[in-house]
C-alpha cells in the first residue's frame, strides 16, 4: 500500500513535559486506522500536530512524501485532509445546507451540489433546510461530519466522533464510517472500545506519548499490556 500520511520521530514538548515522544507511523491510502489509549497518552496532542494546530518540537510529517510539518491548518486541509473535532463547531443561525456550503473549495453552485450530496450520504438530507441551532446533538455531529466530507478529502481524521451520542446513534456512526472508508482513508481517535471493536482494522495504542503497539484489532485487544494500560498498571 502507498503511504498517504507519515510521521518520523514526532515529538511535542510543553516545557519539561513530553506529550508526544518520538512517534513514527504511516497511514496508507484507503486505510481505516484507530488510535486508542488512556487519558494523557498523547493522542489529542498527536492529532493536533497532524492537523497543524501544534507545531511539533522535533520530527517531521509527510503528506504523500512532501514535508508538511510547518504548514498551517488551512494549508493542510487544502491538500486533502478533512478534520472533525470532538466538539461540533457550527453556525447555529444557518441551515445545515448553508453550513456545509461554507466548506467549499469550488464555485457556489458546485459547493451546493457537493454539500447536498454529503448530507444525503450521511442520511440527513431531510435536515438540509433545518437551522443547525435547532438540531439534536447527534444530528449536529453528523452535520459537522458532512462539512468534512463535502470537499471530498483523501484523508478524514475524526476526534472522538461518537462523544455524547446514544447507542443507536453510535451504531449508525459505525456504519457511516465503514461506508465512508470505501472512498476515504480514515483515522479515528476514540475512547469507546465497543465502537472501536465495531470498526477497527488496524489499531495503534498510545501510552505515555509513545506507540505501545500496533496490530490488528483482535491482537491488540487480546494483549495483556493493553489491558494493563487501561487499568492503570505499570507496563513492562
Amino acid at each position: 500500500m502507498t503511504a498517504l500520511l507519515t510521521t518520523e520521530g514526532l515529538q511535542m514538548r510543553f516545557g519539561g513535559v513530553v506529550a508526544v515522544d518520538g512517534v513514527s507511523l504511516a497511514i496508507n491510502e484507503g486505510e481505516l486506522r484507530c488510535l486508542i489509549g488512556p487519558n494523557g497518552a498523547g493522542k489529542s496532542t498527536f492529532f493536533k500536530c497532524l492537523t497543524g494546530q501544534y507545531k511539533p518540537t522535533a520530527g517531521r510529517i509527510f503528506w504523500r512524501g512532501k514535508d508538511i510539518t510547518a504548514l498551517d491548518p488551512f494549508a493542510i486541509a487544502r491538500l486533502g485532509v478533512g478534520i472533525k473535532t470532538q466538539v461540533p463547531s457550527l453556525f447555529d443561525g444557518l441551515t445545515a445546507l448553508e453550513g456545509v456550503c461554507l466548506c467549499r473549495h469550488s464555485s457556489e453552485a458546485e459547493a451546493k451540489r457537493r454539500a447536498m450530496r454529503a448530507l444525503e450520504r450521511l442520511g440527513i438530507g431531510a435536515l438540509a433546510n433545518r437551522r443547525v441551532g435547532l438540531l439534536a446533538h447527534g444530528q449536529r455531529q453528523l452535520v459537522e461530519l458532512a462539512m468534512v466530507v463535502a470537499p471530498e478529502p483523501d484523508l478524514i481524521i475524526l476526534d472522538e466522533p461518537t462523544a455524547g451520542m446514544s447507542t443507536e446513534e453510535t451504531n449508525r456512526a459505525a456504519d457511516l464510517i465503514r461506508e465512508l472508508n470505501q472512498q476515504h482513508a480514515i483515522v479515528v481517535v476514540e475512547h469507546d472500545m465497543q465502537f472501536i471493536r465495531a470498526i477497527a482494522r488496524t489499531v495503534t495504542v498510545f501510552h505515555q506519548g509513545r506507540v505501545l503497539m500496533e496490530d490488528s484489532a483482535a491482537t491488540v485487544f487480546a494483549d495483556p499490556r493493553v489491558r494493563d494500560v487501561y487499568l492503570g498498571k505499570a507496563v513492562a
